[in-house]
């Protein structure tokens, strides 16, 4: 009876693939099995084809797989053709099933699932079929092995004693081999969830193809992990056995956006005043910073990916810096820009080390604790996402150095335990730390005050400073705005937890208007992913002159001999970037002269605070790029030359006083001139023989 229902399966089969996959097959039949191994054939199809068929083979996939291989086999091909082992794979599975709903009624069933590869082992061969030979006899015994652990005979069929038995790995089949953990992606989760994992073994020709960071579907079958028995617990854990892994590059996969969610983001669109509507949706709760939360909006849309016919790319994902004093709420946008972005992985500057950040190789019982694999960082699980960091002044600078690749070139090249990767990082970088001080001193160039690599400054495309000084009027708004926040806060909590409170909720919701975001966050989410997936805008002539005109009239300043170089092509690029981003905001399909005038206003403000010199009041690209204006660099250029002229004419070098003295007739303060010298004597640069006494190294 049996025998004769997978008779019936087998030809049921062997229709489907005459009807829908019949050039496949006879690709496959030419190429097998140096090119190609598998047939992969489309879930829709066999739903298509027989909507029960489909439903069954998800039910009890071992059966229907092995009549589906069976049905290649008997195949009607060239004589000299045999697809003996070939397998047939399914992917495009109806929906898939989130990891954390994984239940026992899904074991032994067709599953798919969606996330992001954690890590993933060396592809190593796997025994199948093992032949062993009997040490007394000489007799060959094939010992089929499975996933409980390697199987030796219990004794010899031709001699009947028990060894011992010696493997003949020429003779004993063997297949490629791979486990993955994968891991969910972070825009299914919402807020402070944990993100679950599931390992998936795959065999013979699709190991080898996905590494850490990739964002993949995986279809397979549920199986119980049965290898831990030694435990005597009930409680088993569970694993995939992979059938096929499919690598997603569309981005935001898992956010679902009905005709409904379409029609309100179409809606909202259409506003004439969008960029105000929008920026009030962001973090409503913290005043002010109206600007900053612009950019931080654009930052979420982001520029557009450029692939050019060479094959290289130029990024559109925009970095962000915020520095400035204590509570002035920059871990809060932080964190609301987080909960906002579809994808985005948060990360705080004492808590993260380089390979946390980019990736670690570790060695565990993932790689059965013989060989080292990857597991990805933050910036890898960010991938075409946001990466938040906040405190980065609190990381060690040998940690902040390994983001300096992930932000340009955005990938991560890994050498660790003698293995080398390159892992995708094309994450936007949204960072806020501290001045170097703790808080900015107004009489200091701010330029000066803040603590970080001057490299891995100049990668950011706007850096905001955020100053807190005492103002009556802005501080009384301030202060009505937290205290509105906080009474509409109370009067929702109380009506939510209070059977007895004496507001209505018509008396909450007013109180709770001002402090509501103008677009829903959830609504907000969709709104991005959709236009990040669907909206590619070019730019106008208009756009490109503007833009043209501003870098152009600033790189006029610096045309002088000694004059310093206002701006650098970063800047240039992230014009264009940031007036992407404007567009998308709109879902256009063009890069309007207002979209750039718009983000011109953004940046001349970012470099008025930042990339001013302080001393003449000029653009200075270099207070970013270098950390140290045209200015400055002139000065200490004027001591070191001074001071190497003087110690030619004295035994124990140049006198400090006749150093100080001969700048001023230069025209350099004294205080300003002995600011540098002890810079100079911190670098190493200049050193002081005896009291009072100074030489060049």
């Amino acid at each position: 009876m049996a025998q004769s229902q997978d008779q019936e399966l087998t030809e049921r089969f062997e229709t489907f693939f005459r009807r829908y996959y019949s050039d496949e097959v006879g690709a496959l039949a030419r190429q097998y099995p140096r090119d190609k191994k598998s047939l992969v054939v489309d879930w829709d199809d066999l739903y298509q084809f027989d909507p029960d068929f489909a439903e069954d083979f998800v039910r009890h996939p071992d059966q229907l797989q092995e009549a589906a291989e069976e049905a290649l086999r008997v195949y009607d091909l060239p004589i000299d053709v045999s697809l003996g082992q070939a397998h047939v794979r399914v992917r495009n599975l109806g929906e898939s099933t989130e990891i954390r709903r994984l239940r026992a009624e899904h074991m032994n069933t067709f599953v798919a699932v969606q996330g992001i590869v954690r890590k993933a082992t060396d592809v190593k061969p796997k025994i199948q079929t093992a032949v062993f030979v009997c040490q007394r006899c000489g007799s060959e015994q094939h010992v089929p092995q499975g996933d409980g652990g390697f199987q030796e005979p219990y004794q010899c069929e031709s001699c009947e004693r028990q060894g011992p038995f010696q493997l003949d790995s020429e003779k004993s089949e063997f297949v490629d081999s791979q486990k993955l953990r994968i891991q969910e992606s972070p825009e299914g989760l919402s807020g402070g969830e944990t993100p679950q994992a599931i390992d998936v073994h795959i065999e013979d020709d699709i190991p080898g193809r996905v590494t850490a960071g990739d964002h993949v579907t995986a279809t397979g079958v549920l199986r119980l992990d049965d290898s831990n028995t030694e435990n005597d617990s009930p409680v088993f854990d569970h694993y995939m056995e992979g059938s096929f892994i499919e690598i997603e590059d569309e981005e935001f996969e898992d956010m679902e956006i009905n005709e409904e969610d379409k029609e309100d983001i179409i809606e909202i669109s259409q506003d004439p005043d969008i960029y105000e509507t929008m920026v009030d949706s962001i973090a409503p709760s913290i005043y002010g910073h109206r600007q900053a939360k612009l950019a931080m909006l654009l930052q979420l849309f982001s520029g557009v990916t450029k692939h050019l016919p060479d094959g290289s790319r130029i990024r559109g994902d925009l970095h962000m810096l915020l520095i400035g004093d204590p509570g002035t709420g920059k871990s809060q946008l932080l964190s609301y820009i987080r909960h906002i972005a579809p994808r985005s992985v948060y990360t705080s500057g004492k808590g993260s080390s380089s390979a946390g950040l980019t990736a670690a190789a570790v060695r565990d019982d993932f790689g059965d604790g013989q060989q080292w694999t990857l597991e990805a960082g933050a910036l890898v699980l960010a991938d075409q996402g946001i990466a938040a960091v906040d405190e980065l002044d609190k990381m060690a600078a040998d940690d902040r150095s390994a983001m300096h690749e992930a932000l340009e070139q955005q990938q991560i090249s890994v050498s660790k335990a003698g293995i080398n990767a390159t892992l995708k990082s094309r994450c936007s970088l949204l960072g806020a730390a501290n001045p170097k001080y703790g808080r900015f001193d107004q009489y200091e160039p701010i330029g000066e005050q803040i603590d970080l690599e001057p490299a891995l400054v100049s990668r950011f495309d706007l850096i905001f400073t955020v100053t807190d000084k005492p103002d009556p009027e802005e501080d009384s708004r301030l202060a009505r705005h937290i205290l509105q926040t906080n009474y509409a806060g109370e009067l929702n909590t109380q009506r939510s937890k209070v059977a007895s409170s004496e507001f209505s909720e018509a008396e909450v919701e007013e109180q709770t208007e001002e402090v509501a975001p103008a677009v829903d966050p959830e609504l907000l989410r969709k709104y991005v992913a959709y236009s990040r997936r669907n909206v590619y805008p070019t730019m106008t002539e208009e756009a490109r002159q503007a833009i043209e005109d501003f870098y152009v009239d600033l790189r006029a300043e610096g045309q002088g001999e000694d004059a310093p170089v206002p701006v650098t092509a970063r800047q240039l690029e992230a014009l264009v970037r940031l007036a992407e981003a404007s567009a998308r905001v709109r879902l256009a399909d063009e890069v309007t002269q207002e979209d750039a005038e718009r983000v011109i206003e953004i940046v001349r403000s970012c470099l008025q605070d930042i990339g001013v010199d302080p001393e003449t009041g000029e653009f200075d690209a270099d207070v970013v790029e270098t950390g140290r204006s045209k200015t400055q660099r002139d000065r200490v250029k004027n001591i070191r030359s001074i001071i190497g002229e003087i110690q030619e004419e004295f035994e124990e070098g140049a006198p400090i006083e006749e150093v100080l003295d001969r700048a001023e007739e230069v025209g350099m303060e004294a205080s300003k001139a002995e600011h540098e010298i002890e810079k100079l004597k911190q670098k190493g640069e200049v050193y002081q023989p005896s009291q009072g006494h100074l030489r060049t190294t």
